[in-house]
């Protein structure tokens, strides 16, 4: 009996889980097929990642609104607000199937925390040379960064108050600290901060350490601390004519911010900036794609590795996550490790 010809191998999805927040302070690992590949799509192997301390933590508590949930939702988001939902928008990897050239690629992907996952090949951005991929997580929280600096327009030989220093914070006051002339100071109630300020260049002070000679003194301020209390110091902060740039995201909260006695009389500027939209000032002529290749550019310094707070292995992320994100948090940027 003559044998069969022999049947071609069939080729094996490579099994791939990703993250899911499904109650408030729960988070667990479910499979996530990357499925069928389509035209112009890329497969990408994860290998870093990042927590968004910030907006990751309200989604944790389930505290996104209801009024916002449309425009929080992250790219390759499954689920709805508040639960169960897979979300996230840092993720650094390989790409293993896609066009000839971006293949063997380490890219840049707003997708929330999973192996492995395909995207229409527009959706990554190749890292450009000399940015590592353990350093390229940061991008995302570059790139609002960016936006707060394109919208608040500092100027040569500012006096800058970076109020806040978490991981936005502190790209703010390092962006700042680059502009010639420029005297920045990053405030935050703990001065456990204060070696991160002198890693990156710029100042430090506490609230308390601040002094009366600081009221009043500065030519723009931003507010990144996510708290009432940092929104107060910030207009304290300003000068006559000042501008005070508001970058803090509250969720559902009401915020209550001394607006009466001088606001008015120093004819204070109180700007929102948020990254959902290039900043008005260059939204005639750079894309959302654009903006992103050039918060990637920015992250050559090494003198950013000192914002890492955090490593733990993608299996961690869900007994992890309420030490993380939970409140009292003082987490930097946790950065995610994938298996290799």
């Amino acid at each position: 009996m003559a044998n069969s010809p022999a049947r071609p191998a069939e080729t094996v999805e490579p099994a791939a889980r990703a993250l899911w927040y499904t109650a408030p302070g729960r988070a667990e690992l479910r499979a996530a097929p990357p499925g069928e590949a389509g035209e112009e799509e890329v497969l990408v192997r994860s290998t870093w990642g990042a927590l968004s301390r910030g907006t990751e933590a309200l989604v944790f508590a389930g505290r996104v609104p209801a009024s916002q949930a449309g425009r929080m939702q992250a790219p390759f988001q499954q689920g709805d607000f508040p639960f169960p939902v897979k979300y996230g928008y840092v993720s650094v990897g390989e790409v293993e199937a896609g066009p000839p050239e971006l293949r063997g690629r380490a890219v840049f992907c707003l997708h929330p925390h999973q192996e492995r996952y395909r995207v229409p090949a527009g959706s990554v951005v190749p890292l450009p040379d000399g940015v590592p991929p353990e350093r390229a997580v940061l991008a995302a929280n570059m790139e609002t960064a960016v936006n707060g600096l394109w919208d608040a327009a500092p100027r040569v030989g500012d006096r800058i108050a970076v109020v806040g220093g978490g991981l936005l914070g502190c790209l703010v006051a390092w962006l700042c600290g680059r502009l010639p002339g420029c005297a920045v100071t990053l405030v935050d109630s703990e001065a456990d901060r204060r070696p991160v300020a002198e890693a990156l260049g710029v100042g430090f002070a506490t609230p308390e350490s601040l002094g009366s000679d600081r009221a009043g003194a500065c030519d723009l301020v931003f507010h990144c601390s996510g708290q009432a209390a940092g929104g107060a110091t910030a207009l304290g902060l300003a000068g006559f004519e000042a501008t005070v740039v508001e970058l803090s995201w509250y969720g559902e909260g009401a915020v209550a911010l001394p607006l009466g006695e001088d606001f008015h009389s120093r004819r204070l500027t109180l700007l929102s900036s948020q990254v959902g939209q290039v900043a008005a000032p260059r939204r005639a002529r750079r894309s959302h794609r654009e903006r992103l290749a050039f918060a990637l550019s920015l992250l050559r310094e090494p003198a950013l590795d000192a914002l890492f707070s955090h490593e733990l292995a993608f299996d961690e992320l869900p007994e992890r996550l309420p030490e993380l994100l939970g409140p009292g948090s003082r987490a930097l940027c946790a950065r995610i490790r994938y298996a290799r």
